[in-house]
């Protein structure tokens, strides 16, 4: 049938309806047999002798051609114009799902690479060992207290965004200079700072803290210090990139409002604290999530200058992950952390976003 001739949707006949569901319907159920028997066969409940992932591949290459012609032969035009988006839906979906069922799969396995008997099923047996870990526990809380500290980054680089938004000399060099630590890796930032600056042998800062009379200057062995300067390396990159966010705000903020309110007589404090402050809100609530996001995904500065010690206690969520993939082999253990850590993040974020949409709601 010719494109010209596909019908609209209220001249297409119910028979004709029937068909593109039945044939979604039936696309859809062998697809999910496929999916459920490669599980199962992965998972070595139902040895069937497949190899590799193929069979699921090919069983989603069929469902998404009769997705599409079962969307043109229920819809018709209107069907005709969802074929120009279905790729890109199906491939974000294959981009993002199958990966996450692909892990889940996993993560109810026991798995080691040091191990010869290689991927067996068992259960909820690395749920419950996740559950019993005071190490994944340690890290989940030194995790809420790294994400705290995005607000005093949010507060310092407020501060320099007015700074920079002022009438000081040489104004564009100075954003410049701030905006330097953004472009550097993290890992190179762990390097220079972590492992050379505060080496607590012949490190700068080390040997400028025994002029001073501290005669054994280790940073990283307390654990409260070593979290400390953590957080000091992370917030030295990171806080640039809330800085600049901040700055685009006060910058499409209009003058007119604070110059009309110093000519009233308000105050340096009193024209930020009623007019800045507030106008701010949206752009300041989305640097903050943004920055929390990121913060989750704290990893390759722990894992370059401590590797989580002392005993664990600077460790976050995803170093410790790392881990205990690296050091351990444990694929199957590592993968249920990871999803579990998934879904905090997931539920964390959904709160947090319902949550400041509301007040933003009740604020305007």
């Amino acid at each position: 049938m010719a494109i010209a001739e596909l019908p609209n949707y209220g001249d297409i006949s119910r028979r004709r309806k029937d068909a593109g569901q039945a044939v979604i319907a039936a696309a859809s159920v062998l697809f999910i047999a496929v999916v459920v028997l490669q599980a199962l066969n992965s998972a070595g409940i139902l040895p069937l002798g497949l190899r590799d992932w193929r069979p699921t591949l090919y069983a989603y290459l069929l469902w998404a051609v009769a997705l599409g012609y079962g969307q043109v032969l229920m819809r018709g035009q209107a069907g005709l114009k969802a074929l120009f988006i279905l790729p890109a839906a199906l491939f974000t979906a294959a981009m993002a799902i199958f990966p996450t069922l692909f892990g889940l799969s996993i993560a109810f396995t026991d798995w080691n690479l040091a191990s010869l008997t290689g991927q067996k099923f068992n259960g909820i047996d690395n749920l419950i060992q996740l559950i019993r870990d005071p190490f994944y526990w340690n890290a989940m809380f030194n995790m809420v207290i790294y994400v705290l500290f995005v607000l005093v980054e949010y507060a310092i680089a407020f501060a320099l965004a007015l700074l920079l938004n002022a009438e000081i000399r040489a104004r564009k060099f100075w954003r410049v200079v701030f905006l330097i630590p953004l472009m550097l890796s993290p890992v190179a930032v762990s390097w220079m700072v972590g492992k050379s600056m505060l080496e607590y042998r012949f490190g700068p800062v080390a040997r400028f803290a025994r002029w001073l009379g501290i005669n054994n200057p280790t940073f990283f062995s307390d654990p409260l210090v070593a979290r400390i300067w953590i957080e000091i390396m992370d917030a030295w990159v990171s806080i640039p990139f809330v800085m600049i966010l901040l700055l685009a705000g006060l910058q499409a903020m209009p003058k007119e409002i604070t110059e009309a309110a110093k000519v009233d007589g308000a105050s340096a404090w009193q024209r930020f604290w009623q007019i800045t402050f507030p106008l701010m809100l949206p752009v300041s609530l989305t640097a903050i999530v943004l920055r929390i996001i990121f913060k989750l995904k704290l990893a390759d500065i722990i894992i370059t200058v401590t590797s989580g010690g002392p005993g664990g206690a600077t460790d976050s969520v995803s170093s410790f992950i790392y881990r205990e993939y690296r050091d351990r082999s444990n694929v199957g253990y590592g993968t249920m952390l990871a999803m579990f850590y998934l879904v905090v993040i997931v539920i964390f974020i959904t709160i947090l976003l319902n949550t400041l949409s509301k007040r933003m709601r009740r604020m305007t």
